[in-house]
């Protein structure tokens, strides 16, 4: 893997910046997180994370959505179920998520 250089500028072109601009947000890492171990209902999502409203878990998937890091799948039953799952480009941000995971866990020892 070529090395990413962090001595630049962070401007638009930021790789780095480029990533925060998508990750950033109180819950979008932890929707991703949560994604990480396959498929769930948009109910599961809800009750894994404690204390996120509807309206903010449902704008984040929206924005998942779009950025094509996450794909939808509605099932036509009453009431509708929606299932949620990672795509190849948002299964790509797992070491990113495991580094942030490892970095938290040693932030916490000192």
């Amino acid at each position: 893997m070529d090395r990413v250089d962090v001595d630049g500028p962070c401007d638009q072109g930021c790789p780095i910046k480029k990533t925060a601009l998508i990750i950033e947000g109180k819950w979008t890492t932890l929707v991703i997180r949560e994604l990480l171990s396959g498929k769930k209902r948009y109910s599961h999502l809800h009750r894994a994370l404690q204390g996120i409203s509807p309206k903010v878990l449902s704008s984040r998937l929206r924005m998942l959505e779009e950025k094509k890091l996450i794909s939808r799948t509605v099932f036509a039953t009453v009431p509708v179920t929606t299932e949620y799952q990672l795509t190849e480009l948002g299964l790509k941000l797992q070491p990113v998520l495991l580094a942030m995971a490892e970095f938290g866990s040693q932030w916490q020892q000192h």
